[in-house]
């Protein structure tokens, strides 16, 4: 893994940079400060809802020893896990944020929620879904205070397979907030809780279980921006074993959350349609010419967990790769399911239930779930609504990948401005108009080169042309 903070932008460029990003946010027209009456309307249910389960009528889980797993610094904890083995198997208590609590169908808090859709992640600060009263404070699943939640009860067998499932909404307790780091830390100095410790058991298994239904995972590094004391910096890591283990829970949870609403035959679901043939062929013939052939006879997610992440031309094999999981979005349906359900990259139909401080389709999914599993009928407000989802949704994640690209994009061209004409090594991921797109050894940075005719998987030494921190434009050429 890189070591961090290797890849800073000089302290000289860090006004301009800052106002690169707020045009950028201003071109993207996005949200701003929440409006009073969203405000006093989220303060008001603060204040009012109870955390009593005899008053509210909820199951009483707090003496469940609940803790959370996030990224460092989150406020907006949707999650929270109580994981215990059970003979040879073990029993999963989920518990996600009750947002539908605190949040009136109709009212100020819902409308501006779908106008915002999603919240938005910026380079230096986020714009969150809903205020910071809720999704900071009194629907979060801090640790140590009484909170509202969506309980799911999974009982597992010896292969992480749920043979009971179970939804009901709760009041829990957790007990403490993990980032990623201090879990897996836990983890390799055998402190961890017994929680921490069944879930090393469990997402091994899960992989296993998402190898079996054809399901795959690219698990690319990401490239992040980290502000500290106010400079920016790049980082490019490959998620922990715990990230990859955590969010095996959370899509086990959604692949249960779609088998409930496809038999009750309402709900909505995240879809990604299967590669075309003539896709797959293509891809197959690509990798095949990078010297990483996919045998026949193997399905497409072995594959790409057998390669080798270290090997030469590995970028290129895993940029080919993505090129197949394209066309996700969202299915709504009342009656009749969708005709293909399945979201292809999980293998399995999938809906988004885990994340309702963060993402708006969550809460119809909870909502629906809730009804459902408990034989009640779905709420009329849920059911109504459910056709305009998927064009709030669609709405609010091309902002989001605009957001997220534009801003990568220039904190890049920060961290290279001032290097013009310098050389750079290389890999060359694909042809891309009249040149190439490549992927630079060091900083962690993709690009375009101009005029470069060299094949997928080649290494090439490049000259940096153009690094503009206005735009983020960056170009390379041949050296």
């Amino acid at each position: 893994m890189p070591a961090r903070r290797s890849h800073l932008v000089s302290p000289a460029l860090g006004d301009q940079l800052t106002a690169s990003l707020a045009a950028l946010r201003e071109s993207l027209s996005l949200p701003e400060a929440f409006p009073e009456d969203v405000l006093a309307e989220a303060d008001a249910a603060a204040a009012s809802v109870s955390v009593d389960p005899l008053a509210a009528g909820l199951d009483d889980l707090r003496a469940l020893e609940f803790l959370t797993i996030d990224p460092e610094g989150s406020m907006d904890l949707d999650q929270a896990m109580h994981l215990e083995r059970a003979g040879d198997g073990a029993i999963l208590h989920y518990a996600i944020a009750d947002v539908l609590a605190f949040v009136a169908p109709g009212g100020a808090v819902d409308a501006e929620a779908r106008r915002r859709g999603q919240t938005l992640y910026l380079a230096d600060d986020r714009i969150p879904l809903h205020p910071p009263v809720l999704s900071e404070d009194a629907a979060s699943l801090a640790p140590g205070v009484d909170r509202r939640a969506y309980v799911w009860r999974f009982v597992l067998d010896g292969g992480a397979r749920p043979v009971e499932t179970s939804l009901r909404r709760a009041v829990i307790r957790s007990r403490q907030k993990w980032s990623y780091a201090q879990a897996q830390a836990a983890l390799g100095a055998g402190t961890a809780p017994a929680t921490l410790q069944a879930l090393a058991w469990f997402g091994p298994l899960r992989a296993e279980r998402e190898r079996e239904r054809g399901g795959a995972s690219l698990n690319i590094p990401d490239t992040e921006i980290v502000v500290e004391h106010g400079r920016y910096q790049l980082e490019r890591t490959r998620p922990k074993p715990i990230e990859d283990w955590n969010a095996q829970v959370s899509l086990m949870t959604g692949m249960a959350a779609a088998e409930l609403m496809l038999r009750g035959r309402v709900g909505i679901l995240r879809t990604m349609p299967a590669p075309e043939a003539g896709d797959i062929a293509a891809f197959r013939a690509r990798v095949a010419a990078l010297g990483a052939p996919w045998p026949e006879g193997i399905d497409y997610g072995s594959y790409l967990r057998g390669i080798d992440r270290q090997r030469p031309g590995a970028a290129a094999v895993l940029d080919a790769a993505a090129s197949l999981f394209r066309g996700a979005g969202y299915s709504a349906f009342d009656g009749e399911p969708p005709a293909d359900a399945v979201q292809a990259a999980i293998g399995a139909p999938y809906a988004h239930a885990t994340a309702p401080l963060r993402r708006l389709v969550d809460r119809w999914s909870l909502a629906i779930c809730d009804a459902l599993a408990n034989d009640r009928p779905v709420p009329a407000w849920a059911r109504e609504s459910l056709p305009e989802l998927p064009k709030l949704m669609a709405r609010s994640g091309g902002r989001a990948s605009q957001l997220a690209a534009g801003s990568i994009d220039r904190v890049e061209a920060a961290v290279l401005h001032g290097r013009e004409g310098t050389e750079f090594e290389a890999v060359v991921l694909g042809e891309r108009g009249t040149g190439a797109r490549v992927q630079l050894t060091s900083p962690p940075i993709t690009a375009h080169a101009d005029a470069l005719r060299a094949p997928a998987g080649a290494a090439v030494r490049l000259r940096l042309d153009t690094a503009d921190v206005d735009t983020g434009a960056v170009s390379f050429s041949a050296a």
